[in-house]
């Protein structure tokens, strides 16, 4: 199949798009800084390396491969440096979250590379909370946390994690995970983490089969206990790792955008997605890291549309099939799934209604 030349979906599908109540389970907490917020730290932080102009950024953030995204993602983690701008960058992606429908967010938080750098552990757990308390309450979203290992960084950033999650435990955290880069990060050596935090009640959502093989996966299933699969990218590769996905309903967390982004994908023509859904398994549309990739998560519902080929009625089902693969509590769930239906039989009921008038 060739590369669709024109990936923008028509008014009224980017419309319904824009008003569907929505969740999201894979997005990086630095890695969701919009242009304005990391011209700002970056501003107050003049001996980083990151332009404090807002369309310098644009060209900053043009990666040659996976590596240079991880130099230039750690580069901007370098601008969270104070309780101040945790608490600053939260409350802001929140904020945008919220300007697209976006009601529940799982958001994955490296607390270890923040740390490192000399914020107080409680320090910076207080600000994630507080931060989450007040998007609640005043732009109608909800958080929760995913605490991740940064790979690149070894054992003592696992060690460290495992703790900060097990200790410090704050009351929005529901999941353990395993970012960062894949090639020469094993996922067996994790293991003890991945177990000590799934004894305290953490589920597990470890990236895998982003830029390596299925093997990866199988690793994460294995070692990890993994309940979700981060990207997933390279399932498809193996048909029996997928019928064991799909039978099992283990989500796959799906970032387009981000994987031709990295080149783990070549190109959109080329995504697995289509072959995920055609053998049953569970997908979720995610943005990923989506200032960095130009992108955001209405985007995201766009090229799924075009990947898939999925009107609106396709496009409420995969908003559902989120909402189902979330840490949500059951009546949260149901209610948020409730919501998706009513807002698609209002927007079909009026389209009948305009067409019946015209």
């Amino acid at each position: 199949m060739s590369e669709p030349t024109d990936l923008t979906v028509p008014d009224e599908l980017a419309g319904f798009i824009a008003g569907l109540p929505k969740a999201e389970l894979h997005v990086h907490h630095v890695g969701s800084a919009s242009p304005r917020i990391v011209a700002e730290l970056a501003a107050r932080h003049p001996d980083a390396r990151v332009p404090a102009d807002e369309k310098e950024l644009a060209e900053f953030f043009v990666f040659r491969d996976f590596a240079h995204f991880i130099e230039i993602y750690l580069s901007v983690v370098d601008l969270i440096r104070d309780a101040e701008d945790v608490r600053l960058l939260t409350f802001e992606i929140a904020r945008e979250m919220a300007e697209q429908n976006i009601r529940y967010a799982e958001l994955t938080v490296t607390p270890f590379s923040s740390t490192r750098r000399g914020i107080p552990d409680v320090a910076f757990m207080e600000a994630i909370e507080d931060a989450r308390k007040a998007a609640g309450s005043e732009l109608g979203v909800t958080l929760r946390w995913c605490f991740d290992i940064p790979g690149e960084a070894g054992l003592e950033a696992a060690e460290e994690t495992a703790r900060q999650a097990c200790e410090l435990r704050p009351d929005g955290l529901v999941s353990f995970g395993l970012g960062g880069p894949e090639i020469g990060v094993p996922r067996p050596q994790f293991k003890p983490y991945f177990d000590r935090a799934v004894a305290e009640g953490l589920h597990s959502v470890p990236h895998a089969g982003e830029t390596t093989g299925p093997g990866t996966i199988w690793d994460a299933l294995t070692h990890l206990r993994a309940e979700r699969i981060g990207h997933g990218t390279s399932a498809p590769q193996d048909p029996r790792l997928l019928e064991h996905l799909a039978e099992r309903r283990i989500p796959l967390e799906v970032c387009p955008t981000s994987n031709i982004a990295t080149r783990a994908v070549e190109n959109l023509a080329e995504h697995p997605v289509r072959e995920m859904v055609a053998a049953g398994a569970l997908v979720t549309i995610n943005s990923d890291d989506p200032p960095m990739f130009g992108t955001d998560l209405n985007t995201e519902y766009g090229l799924a549309a075009r990947l898939l080929d999925l009107d609106e009625a396709g496009l409420a089902g995969l908003a559902k099939n989120a909402v189902e693969a979330s840490f949500l509590e059951a009546p949260a769930k149901a209610a948020l799934a409730a919501e998706i239906d009513a807002y698609l039989t209002a927007y079909l009921a009026r389209r009948s209604e305009a067409l019946r008038r015209s």
